[in-house]
């Protein structure tokens, strides 16, 4: 008596369903890639999806400065039309 063919089915679908499977990637590498907004004082990185009330409450609130003086070469995104 040899092996049913239901073990083989079985067998064949954990195969399949183990190279179907999506494979979890971390986001540490593209997350740290993305840190592109530098503050000039501190040198402190921001992602570069970053928004100006955030920039603007950095500069505010750790340096008692204005936003130009912290970040010179940030350029606020324009809206989307």
């Amino acid at each position: 008596m040899g092996g049913g063919n239901g073990a083989k089915a079985a067998q064949k679908r954990a195969r399949n369903d183990k190279k179907a499977a999506p494979k979890a990637a971390s986001q540490l590498k593209a997350n740290t890639a993305a840190m592109s907004i530098i503050c000039n004082t501190c040198k402190q990185t921001f992602l570069s999806t970053s928004r100006e009330p955030q920039l603007t409450l950095h500069a505010v609130n750790k340096h008692n400065s204005t936003l130009p003086q912290c970040f010179p070469d940030f350029k606020p995104a324009e809206a989307a039309k």
